[in-house]
């Protein structure tokens, strides 16, 4: 019943709307384009180097003969499973470090809080930037767990703060009196009446990982050739922007876009299942 009125409060939201429109279609631009594409990502058309848009190239080439319009697409397929999987990892573990701190207590929250305080004091971009090119040859899944193990800290305060609200619940003492373990308690009972919050948190997650990749691989700490990403697109196409300027819009349109549908749709979750938060 409740999700039924969240998802009508969701729909009410002209922004939510917006946003759910245009993330779908980039998910079937990413998905389904290559289909409709003329050439694959991995293609290499050596009669025809930084050439504009064209019929048989929609979106241009690239200074070694590859379609633009293809190898965008693959790069948008990568900051989505990555911005996505890096949403999970950080999410999921807020959620399983705060609720174990407030519920345990004691030593184990202490430990807990003073790692989690530890992580946010460390500079995480250049700790990143460091490990990422010793990972080079390996596979982009290390990429994600470094970006998921820097963003989970200050939700996992949160959740802490409103576990030890939760654990002095009837049901929860009652639980607690049957004998239930603890950890089964979390899982149970806790981490389902945080869903609200969780469910906001991964949805603004996603926006930031893509950001965070773009940015990394911007720079050549993120993903490696031969494999691309929107980040890595728009550092190649950056210093070409005057002369060249299909190089970089398409991909740094396509990154903002999908950064601003996201946050459309977590800012409508966050009035949705908050009604009080908009006033």
């Amino acid at each position: 019943m409740r999700s039924k009125v969240v998802l009508t409060r969701l729909m009410r939201n002209p922004q939510a709307r917006y946003g759910l429109l245009a993330l779908l279609l980039l998910l079937v631009l990413a998905y389904a384009g290559p289909f409709v594409g003329l050439h694959d990502w991995t293609d290499k058309d050596f009669t025809a180097f930084m050439e504009p848009p064209s019929a048989d190239h929609w979106w241009g080439t690239t200074q070694i003969g590859q379609d633009v319009y293809a190898v965008t697409l693959r790069g948008m397929q990568k900051s989505i499973v990555i911005g996505f999987l890096v949403a999970l990892f950080s999410t999921g573990a807020a959620a399983l470090v705060g609720a174990a701190a407030g519920y345990f207590g004691g030593w184990v929250d202490k430990a807990l809080m003073w790692g989690t305080d530890l992580l946010l004091v460390l500079p995480s971009f250049l700790i990143i930037a460091i490990i990422s090119p010793r990972l080079k040859g390996g596979s982009w899944i290390w990429f994600v767990v470094l970006l998921g193990a820097f963003s989970w800290m200050i939700t996992s305060r949160v959740v802490r703060s409103m576990t030890l609200s939760l654990r002095e619940r009837e049901y929860i003492l009652a639980a607690r009196y049957m004998g239930i373990p603890g950890w089964k308690i979390i899982l149970r009972h806790i981490v389902p009446n945080l869903s609200s919050l969780l469910i906001i948190d991964a949805t603004l997650n996603i926006s930031g990982a893509i950001l965070g990749e773009a940015a990394l691989s911007f720079f050549g700490f993120g993903i490696q050739p031969p494999d691309v990403s929107l980040g890595t697109l728009i550092a190649a196409g950056s210093d070409k922007v005057t002369g060249y300027p299909w190089l970089f819009l398409f991909p740094a349109g396509l990154l903002v876009l999908l950064v601003l549908s996201i946050n459309l749709i977590g800012d409508g979750l966050r009035d949705a299942l908050d009604p009080g938060s908009n006033q």
